[in-house]
């Protein structure tokens, strides 16, 4: 405790100190018009070097791959220099800003719109400024390196929140643009809660900010869970990272007005919802701090090579996120399960839509894991206005590792004895997190041949990351006692329909809808018989139908009437439950293994 006070001392001497002998980039921020969501911003760049000076907004954001178009909220842009003389500003590009002549000073000001309130935009209103920087503020690559100095002007009765070091009043200090870009801020009037934890010889302060229709008490139950979560992930390491300046925030936004979210950060994340505490979130809401506190570790200090340093002007592609992100899925509901925030059986039970998913994709044809998490770019938040055939050649790098990160943990427990995903967790964190060394798909793979054998490692490598076969979950799962069985009776179509018939998915390769030429926007009139209508759904009708049954169907397209004639086939998704609901007799060994695996650490 004493060493982390006199760390903080030391820092506080030293910024105070740097102020007098190093020049700041300055900003200053205000919310005077925030009811129709702009802010006023104000930069001042000085000591540039003589030439022309660029400035800009950044076109993506750390934690997301694809492109976000910043530039598109600013307005009112204007350019001073060190008199006050207004500067000619000239555009080079949609996101960018020149000045030719100056005289090393460059004072700019201008108009943010903001009203997203997500991991990836800002938004500012009269109950809060929910600030992701890159989608705040300019900046000038050229001053990369230069120390920030930032001032918020909060509105009445808002209080600030965020990973920034505070110098004096609401002045706070980033180091870098790195770590600026890096600190979303909350200005709200929000619950504060706080709790120590000593790790490795230091003391760290977790804070949860949140910014919530609530009660105090409400507040009071939710953190508690927090410092679970905490807890039980801080186990699965062996310590926690080292977070800087000695804290780590959750900002959390559960208010009517935000979007669901939830984005890592170095030492702090965002987390919204529109759910608040007393209307679901309190369970619902909880599994994202799970994912994002994990992230602290895995993708912020564990990182891939691929996303350093981190690019805010083009597209960022990964071909780790499958590790980054998927196993970090994998555990956030086994940490909710070993800090008792969900039962054994529903965890068990939530596998099921997962591995469904991701086993009967047809999407494994096209990509194997790390050519799907090279798809970030085009799916992260990403938006596009033509039609795509992300239902047939796309899984989500999330689920996908997800599934992978269960059968390596489950094959390390049930073939390796005393080994286990967390073991394999820690030493990727010793090798390459902990000194911040970033790391390639090759350095797993020789970090897993060095945990769990050469054979061990190249078998699961080989197979499930650098091709897309499946690994055999039956026999890990009934060491686990757990069940999967795929002995459904009833039949499967291929597509997704609207009540009334109207095809909403494409149809998925191989299937009857497939088959019978089905695309989006048509609607079967008729099976059969049977006239398909609001009351009488596709669904319902095809339920009286037996697998290997042959059916005619009526759809229209372009106002044409077109028939096909297709055979209906056996669902193929998996049932996964315990032997407890299967009527299967538990064992001490299975009891053993279980508590191993989903039992508090």
């Amino acid at each position: 405790m004493r060493l982390q006070v006199l760390y903080i001392f030391i820092l506080s001497v030293f910024i105070t100190s740097f102020s007098y002998a190093q020049s700041y980039i300055l900003y200053d921020i205000s919310f005077n018009n925030a009811m129709q969501h702009e802010a006023e911003v104000k930069v001042s760049f000085t000591k540039i070097k003589k030439g022309t000076f660029s400035f800009r907004m950044s076109r993506s954001s750390p934690g997301r791959y694809a492109i976000h178009e910043f530039a598109k909220n600013v307005y009112n842009v204007k350019a001073t220099d060190s008199k006050g003389n207004e500067l000619l500003l000239t555009r080079p590009n949609p996101y960018a800003w020149e000045v030719a002549k100056h005289d090393g000073t460059v004072n700019v000001t201008y108009t943010l719109f903001a009203n997203r309130g997500d991991g990836t935009y800002a938004q500012i209103d009269e109950t809060h400024a929910h600030l992701n920087i890159p989608a705040t503020f300019m900046y000038a690559p050229s001053l990369k390196d230069t120390p920030i100095q930032i001032t918020f002007n909060p509105r009445k009765d808002w209080k600030i929140a965020t990973q920034l070091k505070k110098m004096f009043n609401n002045t706070y200090y980033a180091p870098n643009l790195q770590y600026f870009m890096d600190s979303p801020t909350e200005l709200s009037n929000h619950f504060v809660r706080s709790f120590e934890v000593e790790s490795s010889g230091e003391t760290y302060k977790i804070n949860l900010a949140l910014h919530t229709i609530g009660t105090e008490a409400e507040a009071d139950a939710y953190f508690e869970k927090v410092k679970k979560i905490v807890l039980q992930q801080k186990a699965v390491f062996g310590e926690l990272p080292k977070f800087d300046f000695g804290e780590y925030t959750f900002l959390a936004c559960y208010i009517p007005n935000t979007s669901g979210d939830g984005m890592e950060h170095r030492n702090s994340t965002i987390l919204t919802s529109t759910r608040t505490l007393a209307n679901g979130g309190m369970t619902r809401n909880i599994g994202t701090v799970s994912h994002e506190f994990f992230h602290a570790w895995n993708v912020e200090r564990i990182r891939p090579k691929s996303l350093e340093p981190f690019n805010f002007e083009k597209a960022n592609m990964s071909g780790e996120l499958w590790f980054a992100e998927g196993f970090t899925s994998y555990y956030t509901n086994l940490i909710l399960t070993r800090a008792g925030l969900m039962s054994p059986e529903n965890y068990i039970n939530s596998l099921n839509g997962t591995f469904n998913y991701v086993w009967n994709s047809t999407g494994r044809s096209f990509f194997n894991p790390i050519e799907m998490s090279y798809q970030a770019p085009f799916v992260d938040a990403a938006t596009s206005v033509d039609p795509v055939n992300r239902g047939n050649t796309f899984i989500s790098y999330y689920s996908y590792g997800s599934v992978l990160g269960l059968a390596l943990d489950l094959a390390l427990r049930n073939e390796k004895g005393n080994l286990s995903l967390d073991g394999y967790m820690q030493l990727v964190w010793n090798t390459y997190g902990k000194n911040e060394k970033p790391y390639t798909i090759d350095n797993l793979h020789k970090t897993l041949n060095k945990y769990a054998g050469k054979l061990f490692g190249d078998y699961f490598f080989n197979h499930f990351i650098y091709k897309s076969a499946m690994p055999n979950y039956e026999p890990l799962f009934k060491n686990m006692g757990i069940v999967l069985k795929r002995d459904s009776k009833n039949v499967y179509f291929g597509v997704s329909t609207s009540s009334d018939g109207l095809v909403r998915t494409n149809a998925q390769i191989g299937t009857p809808a497939y088959k019978a030429g089905l695309n989006v926007g048509d609607k079967i009139v008729a099976i059969d018989q049977h006239v398909v209508s609001a009351t009488n759904s596709v669904s319902k009708v095809l339920s009286n139908y037996k697998i290997g049954a042959t059916i005619t169907i009526q759809f229209s397209r372009y106002n044409q009437l077109r028939t096909a004639k297709v055979t209906l086939i056996k669902d193929p998704r998996y049932t996964i439950q315990s032997f407890e609901k299967a009527g299967l007799e538990i064992t001490p060994e299975i009891e053993k293994n279980r508590k191993a695996w989903l039992g508090e650490k």
